[in-house]
C-alpha cells in the first residue's frame, strides 16, 4: 500500500517559488527549547495506514525524552507557529542541486516557530525513511529503533552543543571500529547488487553477519537485542527518480550510531550497500 503522505514539501540548498531556501542549523537554545517542550506527534490523513499505527505504538512505548501528545495534520497546521511547542513529523524533502531530484520522506522533530515557510522551523533532528513513492512498510518496522536513536542523538547535542554541525550524524563513525564486535544484520534489498550473497559480502566483510528478514529487524529492535546492529539503507528500489543513497548502521539495544555515510547512485555505485562500505567497517 502507498501511503497518503502529509503535504509538507521541504527544499533544502536551492532556489524555491519563494526564493532561498536552506534548513538553518540548529542552535544549542533551539535544543534547550525542545527539552522543555511538548511533543505533539502528526498522524497522517489515512487512519488506516501502517505508519500511523507504528509510530503510536513506538511513540507509547519508547518516546521518553519530551512530554508528547498525538495530533491531526490540520491541528499541525493550526499549532506550528507556537515557539512553545515540539513536532514529530513525517515531511517530503527534496535538494534542488541534485541533478536528479527526487523527494524523500524523512522524520523530523521541529520546534515550532512563527514564519511562514516549513524551512525556517528549527530542525533538531531529521532522519531519512524512504523515497516518497515507495510503500511505507519500506520503513515502517524501524521506526521504533529510529525514534529511539533520535532521542539518543538530541540528548548527546545537548550535552555537548560542539557536537551539532552541518553533516550531522558524521561524528557518530568513531563508533565504526565496533561493528565487527556485534551481529550485523541486513536484508537483501539494502544491498548493492554486486554484494547480495554472503560470498561477495565476505570477500569485504570477514565478521558476523546475517542477511534476514523485515520482521527479524523489527523483533530485534523491540526486545532491545544488545548483540544485534541492523542496516538502515534509503535508496530508490526501482521508483523513476534514482540520486541518493543513506547507509546507517544502529544499534538495536543501545540505538547507537556505528556508520553513516550516503552516495549518489553512479555506473560504480548502486543502489544499496557497496563493497566499498563493506572494506571501510571490516577494519
Amino acid at each position: 500500500m502507498i501511503m497518503k503522505q502529509l503535504t509538507i514539501t521541504i527544499t533544502l540548498l536551492g532556489l524555491t517559488l519563494w526564493g532561498s531556501a536552506q534548513r538553518n542549523l540548529v542552535r544549542p537554545e533551539d535544543v534547550k527549547a525542545f527539552m522543555a517542550s511538548t511533543t505533539y506527534v502528526v498522524m497522517e490523513e489515512n487512519p488506516t495506514s501502517a505508519y500511523n499505527a507504528e509510530i503510536r505504538e513506538a511513540v507509547e512505548k519508547s518516546w521518553t525524552i519530551t512530554p508528547y501528545k498525538f495530533i491531526t495534520h490540520k491541528e499541525f497546521n493550526e499549532m506550528r507557529k507556537d515557539i512553545g511547542k515540539s513536532f514529530l513529523v513525517l515531511i517530503q524533502m527534496r535538494f534542488d542541486k541534485d541533478k536528479t531530484v527526487p523527494t524523500y520522506n524523512f522524520l523530523s522533530v521541529s520546534m515550532g516557530a512563527a514564519v511562514s515557510k516549513i524551512t525556517d522551523m528549527p530542525d533538531i533532528c531529521s532522519v531519512p525513511l524512504s523515497y516518497k513513492d515507495l510503500p511505507e512498510e519500506s520503513f515502517t518496522y524501524k521506526i521504533e529503533g529510529i525514534i529511539r536513536f533520535m532521542q539518543n542523538y538530541i540528548r548527546a547535542i545537548d550535552a555537548d552543543p560542539k557536537l551539532i554541525k552541518a553533516n550531522a550524524f558524521m561524528f557518530y563513525n568513531k563508533n565504526m571500529k565496533q561493528i565487527k564486535n556485534k551481529e550485523l544484520w541486513v536484508t537483501e534489498s539494502s544491498l548493492d547488487k554486486t554484494t547480495r550473497s554472503l560470498a561477495d559480502i565476505r570477500k569485504n566483510y570477514k565478521h558476523n553477519i546475517k542477511v534476514v528478514n523485515p520482521e527479524d529487524i523489527q523483533k530485534a529492535i523491540a526486545e532491545k537485542n544488545p548483540n544485534v546492529l541492523y542496516l538502515h539503507k534509503v535508496g530508490p528500489e526501482g521508483s523513476r527518480l534514482q540520486w541518493r543513497v543513506w547507509k546507517m548502521i544502529i544499534g538495536a539495544g543501545d540505538d547507537m550510531l556505528y556508520y553513516y555515510d550516503m552516495h549518489t547512485i553512479s555506473k560504480s555505485k548502486g543502489d544499496g550497500f557497496l563493497p566499498k562500505d563493506f572494506a571501510k567497517i571490516n577494519k
